[in-house]
């Protein structure tokens, strides 16, 4: 794990709704203006195997994400057709269906607390509930209640790192090492340097 706060990184992912709708722009736009660093980027359509090792959940977590869908169908006046734990599945299935249905935009971000910039950012799970102001706040409208009534993944157009832990294990799911390019930005100086010599002549 890389030790200076300034070489902080975060994986983040434009999902497929994010590209049909053409929000690519937008979205790298609004990490672009926090100062943050992009190492590394890539379109491509991910496989199968690659989705469920980068959402890497648990058996708790299934039957906790189940519990929730057993109360949406309830609530709704819809059967229950199987296990808590098989509707939890279902979510991560739901997400690797929807993240290989197409291509998706992939990058690495680097900088002073990146992983909860890009969060900040990137705004709440959830698009109905998330802030205004936010990525999935301002430019989606799709709800977990309605997505669990659909059987299909949330549409909140981006995935980004939850910790700078998470980010460090899902960066080499996505990129090799070599794929990681190590370089200066000149607005660096203005965000990091502590004194600022040079600026004036």
């Amino acid at each position: 794990m890389n030790e200076h706060p300034k070489k902080e990184r975060s994986l983040v992912i434009i999902k497929p709704d994010g590209i049909q709708r053409a929000l690519t722009g937008e979205i790298i736009s609004r990490f672009e203006r926090t100062g943050l660093k992009f190492i590394a980027m890539k379109l491509l359509v991910p496989k199968a195997e690659q989705c469920w090792t980068h959402y890497n959940k648990d058996e708790e977590w299934f039957l906790k994400k189940g519990a929730r869908i057993i109360d949406d169908r309830k609530t709704h006046g819809m059967p229950i057709e199987k296990e808590v734990i098989e509707y939890g599945k279902d979510i991560i299935q739901a997400n690797v269906d929807f993240f290989t249905s197409g291509p998706v935009l992939a990058f690495v971000i680097e900088g002073n607390q990146s992983v909860a910039i890009v969060k900040k950012i990137v705004g709440g799970t959830e698009p109905t509930t998330s802030d205004v102001g936010t990525i999935r706040g301002d430019l989606t409208v799709d709800s977990y209640a309605l997505s669990s009534l659909d059987n299909r993944a949330v549409r909140n157009l981006v995935h980004c790192s939850d910790s700078p832990e998470e980010a460090e294990r899902e960066i080499p799911i996505w990129f090799q090492e070599n794929e990681l390019i190590n370089y200066r930005l000149v607005g660096e100086q203005i965000l990091y340097d502590v004194n600022l010599d040079g600026i004036l002549e």
